[in-house]
């Protein structure tokens, strides 16, 4: 090695920074995520930490460059003295050292730590935009690039060839370095240029001019569309509008002749706060019959029906019990008034003859804000609504036949349908102008029109086209809050974007914001978070980036030109960037065209050649684009990162995909093109409260690979065959090392597993090749099994602490891993709101109303099966224990077992909370009363478990089931509790049961009787 290791590569606090990480989630005032929604956007915390580590050498490295020691020790001096005050309690020890010491720098491993400290206080939001931090950081990028022979006066140069959000070139041109952000997606280059070529050319002048203009733009809407959201009689605001999408019941003919309306409702309630509940109910007359009123109905296309409408009115609920269930349950509709079940079938069909019933819906409730007052109320005096709404839908029609352009007033470019993401299509929104109301086309219509219409002043048209670029894009952010896939957030009050969740599914009752009554998502709140995004930014950014429209496959970068290579690539089939985007590309290119067509000249987003999996979502338009395309197209991005990086620079590849497939693939993509991993570590940078990381091993981390170019000097590939017995030899020991140093950091489970594959991972991709003594070629897949095998051993000896984890059979080893693997560590839980990744939807494939309770433990198959295969253990052998659907593993929750435990069908039943008066005996149902009894009428146990492990769980159901006696017995008689291995495996198991489950509850009370037995 002839370059000085970065601070990445030997160390890096990532308890701290993923601490800042995680709080950065609730941040919202000066956050790039105000900007506009991107999805799975890197956490600001995570990339500033990151790229300074990675830009920094390590001073403690026998070669690190004199001049960028001294420079650091001076730095960190300064920072020790002027900056205690504001220093975490983490370095405030250390500070208060140095201030006595000065000296105490001298270590170059103190130092070491200093700087690693100062990273970890820069990674808090706090300190982003503090002068003393941002100049620190500066001095420091720029001393060492030109210490490791970059040309003085010029800055590193940090390439992002996936940038998407913007998150990590932001983070670069913060610290000091210069920026080069590229995308295959339009919207995603234009994020990128707003951050890194408008806000650092224009500052304080962008704001203030994009504050005056957007002032205007409001004005002017309010101006066009005020009459549509008249105000109540009192003088109160709209501030939303409820609606339910319908269709006509399927009972057979009452006699009436006229059937009946069903309103598509999930829930009857409007609000759940303290004191204020609010809810609906059918109105009944005195033989409890749902009263309906007769109208004519006008569905799309001028179709119109006498329908009997079921009469709604508001109530204030005093408990959940007085509210009745919705009407629509997966996807099946039920009419109130009959009874009848439409089944889901007749529901798509009714929906689909109407392009989806965003067109036609009914209100239910307008909630309005009384005046001059903080008050809210919520009225089914819905005329004025219905009016207002039909008035929107005769100015829309008269604005569209009216309309001149190079593009239609409205989109009309198809939706797709995309299976598991996109499912609007099978109810018959096939355009992205159906999925919105006539009066949500208008307002967006109306503003898009009137932010064309910014002059561009002579002389200052780049900078005006700017305003209109930031204009567009809080409109563009606008139709997040107002489509007919808005919810009404009951608990919160509020309508929810669109984007719960990166699909678009079917929504049956929506909210309608009003875009003038400053509530949440409305033109007015987007300005000011507008606004203050800018003046945050325009505070830490001193040198501008270019942003550009690229294929990673094809980088416009130089060859040996860049210096870090750091990038968030698509994981697989996660998030299909493309076709989400499209939400906003038709109305974004629609206000931007004329001053950005060369980003806007397609009519959607360019998807062919986005590198994502997407034959299994999509096989109609995207037959191509299955796995091993992606994997072809994720080597060469890979290539291109070779290709264009200096000898002596570094890369850091992050990914978050708990599929070990998906790891496999972008490994192999990695080591193919010739990149050395030499570190690896995980950040927090997801949301443990999200949807998807319930009862399930979803990563919390992402994890960064620091990599290096098997390049050499004259920047060919470098050749060299590895030898296998070598690679073995090597491998557990490199795990043994690593194990502990993130375990310090807490971190555990599924972060450690994958965290300790970067390390593994060095030793296999130093070579071109790892050869056997046969000569056979050893692929990465198999280098992997026995990657997993080393990790999951080091795993257990971390687990079960001093013990002879050889001693457990394998379906404790397996138990422990595999609780080890979910477990959170000693992270705290991430309480922060749901915002991005909430599940809105309400669609058949979603139940609706409670959900039921999820029981077990789950992991993805393969994961689940090579944690079994390290361990020697095999999954189709212990379905006593495991249970295996579709890709996912259930480790089977202890009551579930509770049949193979005791010989008999059924499930022990818990506890009663009270006893019956006069009852001595407890009494339970299940499998434990169908045991044989003593003369002391006390059930025999005839059956032992055979392992240790069956054994812990057969006392933890006797303890749970009141039997006493039963378990002194078990445990005294049997000899069990004597065996030192059963209170050991116990233990473990109360250390990784999660809190608040029944398994925990249960294993501390049998460990609280251990005592009391004389054990």
């Amino acid at each position: 090695m002839t370059y000085p290791k970065r601070l990445i590569e030997v160390d890096l606090p990532i308890k701290r920074i993923s601490a800042h990480a995680r709080r950065e989630k609730s941040i919202r005032h000066g956050h790039i995520s105000t900007l506009h929604i991107w999805w799975a956007r890197r956490p600001l915390a995570a990339c500033r930490a990151v790229t300074c580590a990675a830009l920094w050498p390590d001073p403690a490295d026998p070669i690190c460059p004199e001049m960028f020691v001294k420079t650091a020790k001076m730095l960190m001096l300064n920072w020790a003295k002027n900056n205690q005050k504001k220093a975490s309690l983490e370095s405030f020890n250390r500070l208060t050292t140095i201030n006595k010491n000065s000296e105490f720098l001298d270590n170059p491993f103190e130092l070491r730590r200093t700087l690693l400290d100062f990273i970890a206080d820069f990674a808090n939001w706090d300190n982003s935009t503090d002068v003393d931090y941002l100049e620190t950081s500066r001095t420091l990028t720029q001393t060492a690039h030109e210490a490791l022979g970059g040309e003085v006066g010029t800055r590193p140069l940090v390439v992002d060839p996936f940038a998407g959000g913007g998150s990590i070139p932001l983070e670069a041109l913060r610290v000091g370095a210069d920026a080069f952000a590229s995308d295959l997606n339009p919207v995603a280059v234009l994020l990128n240029k707003v951050v890194l070529e408008y806000v650092p050319k224009y500052g304080q002048r962008l704001a203030d001019e994009a504050r005056k203009w957007g002032q205007w733009v409001k004005e002017e809407a309010e101006k066009e569309l005020a009459e549509f959201y008249p105000k109540d009689e009192d003088g109160s605001t709209p501030i939303a509008y409820l609606w339910a999408r319908t269709i006509i019941s399927e009972a057979p003919d009452d006699g009436s002749g006229i059937p009946v309306e069903i309103p598509l409702m999930r829930s009857l309630w409007l609000a759940k706060k303290a004191g204020r509940n609010k809810a609906l109910r059918w109105v009944r007359d005195d033989r409890d019959v749902v009263q309906t009123e007769t109208v004519e109905v006008t569905y799309a296309g001028g179709v119109k029906r006498k329908l009997r409408r079921p009469l709604l009115e508001i109530f204030e609920p005093k408990s959940e019990k007085e509210v009745g269930k919705g009407t629509v349950a997966r996807g099946s509709a039920t009419c109130p008034v009959t009874g009848y079940t439409t089944p889901v079938v007749s529901v798509r069909k009714q929906l689909k003859e109407r392009n989806g019933g965003a067109s036609d819906p009914r209100l239910i409730c307008i909630i309005f804000k009384k005046f001059n007052a903080n008050e809210v109320y919520y009225s089914s005096n819905i005329e004025i609504g219905v009016a207002s709404a039909n008035l929107a839908r005769t100015k829309l029609l008269v604005m569209e036949q009216n309309h001149v352009g190079k593009f239609s007033l409205l989109p009309y470019e198809k939706i797709p349908l995309m299976s598991g993401v996109f499912n609007v299509p099978i109810y018959g929104h096939e355009t992205w102008s159906s999925l919105f109301t006539y009066r949500q086309l208008l307002a967006i219509s109306t503003y898009s029109t009137i932010i064309r219409k910014i002059p561009l002043k002579k002389g200052e048209e780049e900078f005006y086209s700017a305003i209109k670029c930031l204009l567009a894009l809080t409109a563009s952010k606008m139709t997040s809050f107002s489509s007919s896939l808005c919810v009404w957030r009951n608990v919160r009050t509020c309508v929810a974007q669109t984007f719960g969740r990166q699909a678009l599914p079917m929504v049956w009752d929506f909210g309608e914001m009003n875009p003038f009554a400053g509530s949440a998502g409305d033109f007015t709140e987007g300005i000011e978070f507008l606004v203050k995004f800018l003046d945050h930014t325009s505070l830490s950014i001193q040198n501008s980036g270019i942003s550009e429209i690229s294929s990673a496959v094809s980088s416009p970068m130089p060859t040996d030109g860049v210096d870090f290579f750091i990038t968030d690539p698509p994981y697989y089939n996660a998030v299909p960037y493309a076709d989400l985007s499209d939400f906003f590309y038709v109305w974004i290119r629609r206000m931007l065209f004329d001053t950005h067509n060369s980003l806007f000249a397609n009519q959607i987003t360019p998807k062919d050649e986005e590198i994502c999996e997407m034959a299994g979502w999509d096989s109609v338009r995207y037959p191509h684009k299955d796995g091993k395309w992606f994997e072809n197209k994720m080597f060469l991005a890979m290539s291109e990162g070779v290709r264009v990086l200096k000898h002596t620079g570094i890369g850091v590849i992050v990914f978050a995909h708990k599929s070990t497939s998906g790891w496999e693939s972008q490994l192999q993509a990695m080591i193919d093109a010739g990149w050395i991993i030499t570190g690896s570590w995980t950040i927090d940078t997801e949301r443990s409260g999200r949807l998807r990381a319930h009862e399930s091993a979803a990563l919390a981390s992402s994890v960064h690979l620091v990599c290096r170019t098997r390049e050499n000097p004259d920047g060919t590939l470098r050749e060299e065959i590895g030898d296998w017995r070598d690679v073995l030899q090597e491998l557990p020991q490199r795990i043994k090392e690593w194990m502990p140093r993130l375990t310090e950091q807490g971190v555990v489970g599924a972060d450690a597993i994958f965290a300790c594959l970067g390390p593994a991972l060095e030793i296999f991709s130093r070579y071109s090749s790892v050869e056997k003594a046969s000569g056979e070629i050893v692929p990465l897949r198999e280098y992997l099994e026995y990657v997993w095998a080393a990790i999951s051993k080091e795993a257990l000896s971390t687990i079960f602490k001093d013990a002879d984890t050889s001693s457990f059979e394998e379906d404790a080893r397996l138990t422990a891993m595999w609780l080890w693997t979910l477990s959170a560590g000693d992270t705290e839980t991430d309480k922060t709101p749901l915002a991005d990744e909430e599940d809105v939807s309400d669609d058949d494939d979603e139940s609706t109303g409670k959900k039921a309770k999820v029981t077990g433990f789950s992991l993805e198959y393969d994961a689940a099966r090579k944690i079994a295969q390290g361990l020697g253990a095999h999954l189709e052998t212990l379905t006593h224990l495991v249970e295996v659907k579709g890709g996912k593993a259930r480790l089977l929750p202890v009551k579930e077992r509770a049949a193979y435990l005791f010989g008999k069908e059924g499930i022990a039943t818990d506890i009663p909370k009270k006893k019956s008066q006069g009852n001595k005996q407890l009494t339970i149902t299940g499998i434990l009363d169908e045991l044989p009894e003593d003369e002391y009428g006390e059930i025999k146990i005839t059956r032992i478990g055979e392992t240790v492990c069956d054994k812990v769980h057969q006392a933890m159901l006797l303890f749970n089931s009141g039997r006493s006696e039963a378990l002194k017995r078990f445990l005294l008689n049997e000899a069990i509790g004597k065996d030192a291995k059963f209170w050991q495996l116990a233990q473990s198991f109360s250390a990784l049961y999660p809190a608040g489950t029944d398994e925990k509850r249960w294993v501390d009370g049998l460990l609280s009787r251990k005592k009391g037995l004389g054990l």
